[in-house]
């Protein structure tokens, strides 16, 4: 047999190429299953019954009646206005932000790496820490802001205190926190456009703003889009930051779905009517994700 094709036998017990991608991928396809698949199916299933831990009563199913009551429960539907309220704001304003300190810290100067090691504060801070940090910003009696309104001449306002005041804290703080994630994905997008078509802007005579918007704006899309849909789903999904600048008041007005989630299954400990809210709160993460990734594939084609 000539040495050529040596390389086509196979030892007697080798794996196909399938049989072997079966095996390697098996473990991950396990894991995600215990982390993800499980935890769903268990929530859909608790959903639909009666639970609580302060019923002497075995839990009973009910069906669809929790997913009733929540359709018919003016917190609900007061919660989800809010969220979707939290993101129409807060998306927008984390991907301009990012958008800006990307830009930033993409320029060819000296204080290009101060600013991207500042990039990185936000993003590595827990959220719950960031929430704490800014309601005490906006602390009526020693707040940050309302001592430089003071020494303005301007009444303080008791931001955390005032529904309205209260969503643009919370909205401020979101922004701060998001826009540094943003900007990391957008940095990183930058940084695939070939300094080629710059130099060809430049030459043909556009101005900054022109290369931004037909060089720069169209290639970085895809890391925009990709933005786009982290921020949004973490948006939906609210809870650390304004539960603890505010814990969902004045009088539940902050109160975001997750936060009515946490509310009902771990301080009502009324488990199946909060895992209907979990399921409509995965339902509604599901629905923006699926909107999104269709838009893409379709531009994408």
């Amino acid at each position: 047999m000539s040495g050529r094709n040596l390389w086509k036998l196979k030892p007697s017990g080798d794996l196909s190429e399938h049989t072997l991608a079966f095996w390697l991928l098996l473990p991950a396809a396990l894991l995600l299953g215990l982390i993800v698949v499980y935890p769903v199916l268990k929530l859909l299933h608790d959903s639909l019954y009666s639970m609580s831990v302060f019923s002497a009563h075995a839990p009973q199913f009910i069906g669809l009646s929790n997913y009733a009551d929540a359709l018919s429960d003016p917190d609900v539907w007061r919660a989800i206005r809010f969220t979707l309220a939290l993101c129409l704001v807060t998306v927008p304003g984390a991907l301009l932000v990012g958008l800006g300190l990307a830009l930033l810290s993409n320029r060819p100067w000296k204080w290009r790496w101060p600013v991207r090691l500042a990039l990185l504060l936000p993003w590595a801070l827990p959220l719950a820490f960031s929430g704490m940090i800014f309601a005490w910003f906006f602390n009526t009696e020693y707040g940050v802001v309302n001592d430089l309104l003071r020494r303005a001449g301007m009444a303080p306002i008791s931001f955390l205190l005032i529904p309205q005041w209260g969503f643009f804290a919370i909205c401020v703080a979101t922004i701060w926190k998001s826009s540094s994630f943003v900007a990391l994905i957008l940095l990183a997008g930058l940084q695939t456009i070939p300094r080629s078509l710059y130099e060809a802007a430049e030459l043909e005579g556009a101005n900054a703003w022109q290369t931004f918007r037909h060089v720069t704006l169209p290639l970085l899309m895809p890391a925009l889009a990709v933005a786009l849909i982290f921020r949004t789903i973490s948006a939906l999904q609210s809870f650390d930051i304004p539960y603890a600048m505010t814990q969902g008041g004045p009088a539940r007005y902050t109160e975001t779905l997750s936060i009515l989630v946490n509310t009902t299954a771990i301080e009502y400990m009324d488990v199946g009517y909060g895992s209907a809210l979990a399921v409509l709160l995965f339902l509604l993460s599901m629905a923006v994700s699926s909107l999104y990734l269709r838009k893409l594939y379709r531009g994408a084609v």
